[in-house]
């Protein structure tokens, strides 16, 4: 039997089994969430409520153009050099700048990259403490300065969520902080800011939406509370992300795909990723490939990976995408290829003699790879870069 193919006798309608009733589970969101088209001004009216006068907007070069659709009031400083992968020199750079707005609010807006590290702002600008004695869960401080964010793609539902990760450039891996202190105090989803998204973007960006909802579906830590919206996540992007792909004008595309990316976060805290962002990583960290790309490029194989371990709840990830069981490898790799994403590692300038590195990299993220729903050794690993190469 192939690595895609699901044992005969799973339908595609098979009704996911539900389990973990008992195991106890914390769920956060942000204190305000404001989803809809039109609705980025909230952030400068809300601001303007809470007495602010001085604000810093964490962002990229593209998205510090548009800080205006904010309406922020006040002095309003913007760091718009957030990296795609954001690193160390990064954050420290970002660090300074933040000290000296003496910003009261600190606002995440652009993609994943600025929203993580607009967290580690908000929660390091008081903060004497070295990066390195945050890593980790529950050691940041409480912050002495409120935090929005703004999301202007649809994949990482980093809005929602309360960890932020930057890639260590000595070690070439990525460092995780997690606190409930890096909670934004106001989420403002506005579909209108991804309608400038490019269409190659818009598709690795829907797969990463993708990937939380599935990996955190098929979790050993998976919880029926999450689950919810992990199958509706994934039912969303089924359902729109194609449209997107082909006219990003199109405003209900466009808003269902922001709803699964929020969902898709709210996946992320309570349960979190697996295997897929496990062997996404490396691609990112060691050769500088978007995290959307890299988890699009994984995906199709980490699913059929991991199908032999959750063949119901896979059966219903494949019908709610329209995937072939009987080849779900083969499948799964068409959805991705067919909404333009480069599928071939040899394409996006990774060595072939860096697998087994990257391979042993990946294999040692333990604090994902521990949750996976099928035990996957470096060999496995390497087999998955191999075929992807």
């Amino acid at each position: 039997m192939s690595m895609g193919a699901i044992p005969a006798g799973i339908a595609a309608t098979t009704t996911p089994v539900i389990e973990g009733w008992s195991r106890p589970l914390s769920v956060v969101r942000p204190n305000r969430i404001e989803f809809g088209p039109g609705k980025a001004a909230l952030v400068g009216e809300w601001a303007e409520a809470q007495g602010i006068s001085r604000t810093l907007v964490v962002s990229d070069a593209f998205n510090a153009r548009r800080v205006d659709l904010l309406a922020l009031p006040g002095s309003v400083t913007v760091f718009a050099e957030v990296k795609p992968e954001p690193d160390l020199p990064n954050l420290e750079k970002l660090l300074a700048v933040a000290r000296s707005a003496d910003a009261q609010l600190v606002v995440g807006f652009g993609g994943g990259s600025a929203m993580d590290i607009a967290k580690l702002a908000a929660v390091m600008v008081k903060e004497t403490r070295p990066f390195h004695d945050l890593v980790g869960v529950g050691k940041a401080l409480e912050r002495e300065v409120l935090l929005a964010q703004v999301p202007t793609t649809a994949g990482t539902g980093s809005e929602a969520g309360t960890r932020a990760l930057v890639t260590d450039p000595e070690s070439l891996s990525k460092l995780a902080v997690e606190s409930v202190h890096m909670l934004a105090d106001l989420a403002v989803i506005d579909s209108d800011l991804t309608k400038s998204v490019p269409p190659a973007v818009t598709a690795a960006t829907g797969i990463d939406a993708l990937a939380h909802c599935v990996e955190a579906y098929t979790s050993r830590r998976a919880h029926p509370i999450i689950d919810m919206y992990a199958r509706e996540g994934i039912s969303l992007v089924g359902k729109y992300l194609a449209r997107a792909v082909r006219d990003g004008e199109d405003v209900e595309a466009r808003a269902g795909l922001a709803l699964a990316s929020l969902y898709g976060g709210f996946c992320l805290g309570p349960v979190n990723t697996t295997a897929g962002h496990a062997v996404s990583y490396p691609l990112g960290t060691r050769h500088g490939i978007a995290h959307g790309l890299a988890n699009a490029v994984i995906f199709p194989h980490t699913l059929a990976f991991n199908a032999p371990m959750v063949r119901e709840k896979t059966a219903d990830i494949a019908g709610r995408l329209g995937l072939d069981l009987r080849d779900l490898l083969a499948s799964a790799h068409e959805f991705c290829a067919g909404l333009g994403v480069e599928m071939k590692l040899s394409n996006l300038g990774v060595p072939q003699a860096d697998l087994a590195r990257m391979a042993d990299d990946a294999h040692a993220i333990r604090r994902l790879l521990d949750h996976n729903p099928r035990d996957i050794s470096a060999r496995q690993i390497l087999d998955i870069y191999e075929a992807a190469f």
